[in-house]
């Protein structure tokens, strides 16, 4: 019987160890897991504040990167402070309007400066400086002025209008504004960066020698901005539907359009803006087309010509732009043909300058535009566009049947070996002849 007990109080308490046991063990797997998460936690813990401490790191670099990056900024802005408080009285500004009011015709760098010196004084909505500004780009469409349609283009952005910037006129390593104008730049015409109607672009690069590389260039006549591609940058340039140039072929519409040319001798000045010869005129020269004046502001070269005549080009061609009193424009190109040598072009190749620069004036040596055209004054007409960036339409041009004489020996002296852009299409344009 005692055995017995024994037996049962024994059995007891080897179960009773047992479930302490398990219980125990239980504790302790549940311990471990815990343990592990605890663990893996820490671990993360440890990873996000060495991510937060590089992170810092990073952050406390980059601030003292741009701390010395807007160091110069703030001595600029101490200085166009200075500025601002010295025109606030508004009497420079007095003064200089006073002065050009005497004056029929501001050039681009004359309206950017006007633009500027009323943002100056009577702030960024001023109207009058916008249309200062506006009228600086519209005028240097028509020549090489690449810091003056900066000005005008930066001055309206500042102003919060929606105007494309060119990538010349911005910082290194800033994004040009895509919106707005499809001028990108503005690029004017000789075609291009030169300018026979906005900007011309010779090719960019001078005949023989290399031309100094001041800037990229934004298009050209062959390579990756070649005329195929210059719709990527300006859109008008592919979608438009009045391009320029045609090539000119029957059959023709009469018209009674009456052109007549008054040119002038005047001082030479001439400029290689990399893309072709431009000839700045001073004011006096102009055509009258149905007896309304068109200023003539300057004349510039393309070779080949741009123009066909039943699909045939000639050696090169000179497009003379003029404008209006409200701003329209007018080409007469006049196209040039192999034969004896052009006493006039001597005149301009022997100044000329070969490689891209600054306007030069020789001394003492005057030129008239008139030394260029024809006895005849018949004419293909049509209404087209500029021939380079932007490309901008609403371009009135007189073609003149009668082509001049130049010498082979000029042609392959001109520094350009192709700055022409294709003929473009018609698209049910009427071309019309008197």
């Amino acid at each position: 019987m005692k055995r017995t007990i024994a037996e049962v109080i024994l059995a007891l308490a080897l179960i009773g160890a047992g479930a302490f046991g398990w219980t125990n063990w239980k504790s302790n797997q549940s311990a471990k897991g815990q343990l592990t998460e605890l663990q893996a936690a820490s671990e993360e813990a440890t990873k996000a504040a060495a991510e937060k401490e590089a992170a810092v790191k990073a952050a406390e670099v980059e601030m003292s990167a741009l701390r010395a990056e807007l160091a110069p900024l703030e001595g600029q802005a101490q200085q166009l402070a200075a500025v601002k408080s010295a025109m606030a009285n508004g009497t420079t500004l007095a003064d200089l309007e006073a002065a050009y009011k005497t004056q029929k015709n501001l050039s681009a760098e004359r309206q950017v400066g006007l633009g500027a010196l009323r943002m100056l004084t009577k702030g960024a909505e001023d109207p009058a400086a916008m249309e200062a500004f506006r009228k600086a780009l519209q005028l240097s469409e028509l020549g090489d002025r690449k810091n003056t349609i900066c000005a005008a283009q930066i001055g309206l952005a500042a102003a919060g209008e929606k105007v494309a910037i060119m990538a010349d006129c911005l910082p290194k390593g800033a994004k040009g504004d895509k919106s707005g104008h499809d001028d990108k730049a503005a690029a004017k015409d000789g075609h291009g960066k030169d300018d026979g109607h906005a900007k011309d672009d010779g090719h960019g690069k001078p005949g023989s020698k290399k031309a100094p590389e001041k800037h990229a260039v934004h298009w050209g006549y062959d390579g990756e901005m070649g005329p195929e591609r210059w719709g990527k940058e300006f859109p008008t340039c592919a979608k438009g539907k009045s391009q320029s140039p045609l090539d000119i072929r029957g059959p023709f519409v009469k018209t009674r359009t009456v052109v007549t040319a008054d040119y002038k001798e005047g001082q030479l000045k001439m400029i290689n803006n990399g893309h072709t010869i431009q000839v700045n005129i001073p004011p006096g020269s102009k055509i009258r087309i149905d007896g309304v004046p068109h200023e003539l502001l300057q004349f510039h070269f393309h070779r080949p010509s741009e123009e066909k005549i039943d699909g045939k080009p000639m050696a090169m061609v000179v497009h003379f732009v003029h404008k209006s009193a409200d701003g329209k424009l007018a080409v007469v190109g006049v196209l040039l043909k192999e034969g004896n040598e052009n006493p006039g072009i001597k005149t301009l190749w022997t100044h000329m300058p070969m490689e891209e620069g600054p306007e030069v004036t020789p001394e003492g040596v005057s030129f008239n535009p008139a030394n260029l055209l024809p006895r005849e004054f018949d004419f293909y007409s049509y209404e087209g566009s500029l021939t380079t960036p932007p490309c901008t339409e609403g371009v009135r041009f007189f073609i003149l049947k009668t082509p001049v004489n130049v010498a082979k020996e000029q042609v392959a002296a001109f520094p350009f070996k192709r700055n022409a852009r294709p003929v473009q299409e018609l698209n049910g344009r009427e071309i019309t002849t008197n």
